[in-house]
């Protein structure tokens, strides 16, 4: 929800959030909005989509996805982890949409009520990008930004305490959000490398066409810190995983990430 009301309020888009007491009630809204020609934006839980593989399910409630039109008792999906249309069942969807839990996505659904006729990203791209740096930089919590990733790599180094099938879960766990799901390889920071190269572009500006550089590096970064969680868990079970090592090439990750969000400021 946080993303869908930073868009309305720096691009003028105008959206309609709608969640919904009982599937039944969510299901016809969403069947009359197709109808009309409306794409939908949803939020679901990824374990009880049918289309995804099940070695790929687990349970994330907060994964959104866009149906654009309804076939008989399917609706077409556009998913960002899949390259191609995807479809699920009517039962199927509305379970996937009103599962229970942490992040219940109650049925939300989103869709556009209004588009602006122009959008000025001379002046809206800089405010956004300094409002990213100074949130992976500052943030209060421990969960979030560079401070949550150093906070994951001291719970790394602490599994060495931990039963080593949880601990070779923990690991893989890490690997499927961070290369598998939808975010276009190393957490999203190959995406955000690229928005940076096309930011640098539109603006002239040399210092974010470097940035967009020194991310895709990160990401290189974060890529080689997963292939070594996936060659650690792929051992024989006799052989130790060396949690330390792990921990110290995230720590490194953090301190390179960090220096492309200073140099955005």
């Amino acid at each position: 929800k946080a993303i869908i009301k930073g868009i309305q309020k720096n691009l003028g888009v105008k959206m309609r959030m709608e969640t919904f007491s009982r599937p039944d009630l969510g299901t016809a809204a969403l069947d009359n909005l197709l109808a009309q020609g409306q794409i939908v934006g949803l939020q679901s839980s990824v374990f009880w989509l049918p289309y995804f593989p099940e070695d790929m399910r687990f349970h994330f409630n907060a994964h959104n996805l866009i149906a654009y039109a309804k076939d008989g008792d399917e609706y077409l999906i556009s998913d960002p982890v899949f390259e191609n249309p995807v479809r699920s069942s009517t039962h199927d969807l509305e379970r996937a949409r009103f599962v229970k839990g942490m992040m219940a996505p109650k049925g939300l659904l989103y869709y556009p009520l209004a588009l602006p006729e122009t959008i000025d990203f001379v002046a809206v791209i800089p405010k956004v990008i300094k409002k990213t740096a100074r949130a992976m930089l500052k943030t209060p919590v421990p969960v979030a930004g560079i401070r949550a990733i150093y906070a994951l790599a001291k719970t790394i180094g602490r599994l060495q305490d931990k039963d080593r099938r949880y601990a070779r879960l923990f690991l893989g766990h890490i690997v499927r959000m961070q290369e598998e799901i939808g975010t276009g390889g190393a957490g999203f920071r190959f995406i955000y490398a690229s928005f940076l190269q096309e930011a640098g572009v539109i603006l002239g500006d040399e210092n974010l066409k470097e940035c967009s550089r020194m991310m895709t590096a990160v990401g290189d970064q974060w890529r080689e810190f997963a292939l070594m969680i996936a060659k650690s868990i792929r051992k024989k079970k006799s052989l130790e995983i060396d949690f330390s090592a792990l921990q110290k090439k995230l720590e490194s990750v953090a301190v390179a990430e960090a220096q492309v969000y200073r140099k955005l400021l």
